[in-house]
C-alpha cells in the first residue's frame, strides 16, 4: 500500500469521524493532521483538507438549520400550550363562580394547580426559544416571590420557608426570580424522598441569597457537570444538543440569571446530605418594601367662634382604616391581591398554597382560587411572552 492509499484510509477512519463527532457535540472540530507529513503541500494533501472542510461546513449548516427548525417548532408549541392553559384557567374561574359545592371546588383547585404547572413548563420552553417571561407591575417582597415559585411545583406542600427579610424584589425581576426558584425547588423535590422537606432560607450580605436545601442523594457527576455548564448562563442553549430526556431546568435558570443579573449555583452539599441550591440577588435587584400609605381626611367641623378653632389644623393624617368590604387576599403563588369581599364571605386563605381541607370550607377554597385568577391582571406580557 503506497503513501496515498494509507493517507486516504487515515482520512476515512480518523479525520472525518473526528469532524462528525465534534459536530454532534456542538464544538469546533479538532481534526487530526496528515498521517505522513511528507505529503504536506501536495495537491493530494490539499484535496484531502478540502474534503475535511467541506464535511465540517456542511455539518455546521445542517446543524444551524436543524436548530432553527427546532426553535420555531418549540416556540409554536409553547404558545399553543400556554393559550390552552389560559383557556382552562378561565374555565376554572367560571366554574368557581357558579358552584359552591366543596367537592367541586376541591376538584377545581386540583385542576387549577395542575394547569399552573403545565403553564410553567410551557413558559420555560418558550423562554429557551427566545420569548421573555411576563413582567410584574410592582415590586414584591422576597418571601412572596419564593412562595410564588413554590406554588408552581407539584410538591409545594413539602416546601418550608424559614425566616423573612424586609426587602422586595424590583418589579422587572419578580417573575424571572419566581420562575428560577420554581425550577430549583422542583429539582430538589423530585430528587429527594417524598416524605422529606425542602427547606428555603435567606442569607443577607451584598444582596440576598435564597438558599434551598434538600435531603436527597445529591447530584450525579454528569448532572453536576451539566449544571456547571449551563447555570452561569454564558453558553448558548441549543435544543438540538440537550440531553434525552430533556432537562430544561438548569438551562432555563442560567438563561434567566444572565438576562436579569442574578446568579445561581448547585455546587454545594446541603447539611442533610442532599444538594444546596443558591440564588443570589444583588443589591440592584432589591428595594425597600413600600411604606404603608397615609390618607388625608378633613377634620371635624369646628363651631364658628370657638376658642379652639385656630388651634385645629384644616386636615389631619391618619393610618388607613380597615374597611369590612375589602380584604387583602393571598394568591396561591404567594403574592397578595386586594379584592372586594363578598357579603358573609369566609376569611381568605393565608399566603402560599392552602393547607385547608376543601370540604371544611368550600367558599374559602373558591375565594382562594378566584384570588389567583383575579391577580393575574397584575402581570403583563406581550405576544412574545409565554
Amino acid at each position: 500500500m503506497n503513501l496515498r492509499d494509507e493517507e486516504a484510509q487515515h482520512l476515512v477512519e480518523h479525520r472525518l469521524p473526528a469532524v462528525v463527532a465534534h459536530l454532534w457535540r456542538g464544538q469546533e472540530a479538532t481534526v487530526p493532521g496528515l498521517l505522513h507529513a511528507g505529503l504536506a503541500g501536495t495537491h493530494f494533501a490539499d484535496a484531502q483538507d478540502a474534503v475535511v472542510r467541506l464535511v465540517a461546513d456542511a455539518g455546521n449548516v445542517a446543524g444551524q438549520w436543524a436548530e432553527k427548525t427546532a426553535q420555531a417548532a418549540a416556540k409554536e408549541v409553547s404558545r399553543s400550550v400556554q393559550a390552552l392553559v389560559n383557556e382552562q384557567q378561565r374555565a376554572v374561574s367560571n366554574l368557581l363562580e357558579r358552584h359552591d359545592n366543596p367537592l367541586v371546588l376541591a376538584d377545581a383547585m386540583a385542576i387549577d394547580h395542575a394547569s399552573g404547572q403545565l403553564g410553567r413548563r410551557a413558559q420555560v420552553l418558550g423562554m429557551l426559544t427566545g420569548s421573555w417571561p411576563g413582567r410584574q407591575r410592582v415590586a414584591a417582597p422576597v418571601l412572596d416571590v419564593v412562595r410564588a415559585g413554590a406554588g408552581r411545583i407539584r410538591d409545594y406542600g413539602r416546601v418550608e420557608v424559614i425566616g423573612e427579610l424586609p426587602l422586595s424584589v424590583v418589579s422587572r425581576a419578580v417573575e424571572p426570580v419566581a420562575l428560577a426558584v420554581a425550577e430549583l425547588l422542583d429539582n430538589a423535590a423530585r430528587h429527594s424522598e417524598p416524605s422529606s422537606k425542602v427547606l428555603v432560607g435567606f442569607v443577607k450580605g451584598n444582596g440576598v441569597s435564597i438558599v434551598i436545601d434538600d435531603a436527597g442523594v445529591g447530584l450525579k457527576p454528569e448532572d453536576r457537570a451539566w449544571a456547571a455548564r449551563f447555570l452561569p448562563g454564558q453558553e448558548p442553549v441549543l435544543l438540538t444538543q440537550l440531553r434525552h430526556p430533556f432537562r430544561l431546568g438548569f438551562a432555563a435558570v442560567g438563561m434567566l440569571a444572565a438576562r436579569y443579573g442574578f446568579r445561581a449555583s448547585v455546587d454545594s452539599t446541603s447539611p442533610f446530605g442532599g444538594t444546596r441550591a443558591v440564588i443570589h440577588l444583588p443589591e440592584a435587584l432589591l428595594t425597600a418594601p413600600p411604606e404603608p400609605q397615609q390618607t388625608v381626611t378633613p377634620s371635624p367641623p369646628i363651631p364658628e367662634g370657638s376658642t379652639t378653632q385656630r388651634d385645629v389644623p384644616a386636615v389631619r393624617t391618619e393610618q388607613p382604616q380597615h374597611h369590612p368590604e375589602q380584604a387583602v387576599q393571598a394568591r396561591p403563588d404567594g403574592l397578595l391581591q386586594r379584592r372586594r369581599r363578598q357579603p358573609q364571605q369566609p376569611p381568605a386563605a393565608s399566603a402560599g398554597p392552602s393547607s385547608q381541607t376543601p370540604t371544611k370550607s368550600g367558599s374559602s377554597v373558591g375565594a382562594f382560587v378566584r384570588g389567583r385568577r383575579a391577580a393575574q391582571a397584575e402581570s403583563t406580557s406581550d405576544e412574545r411572552n409565554v
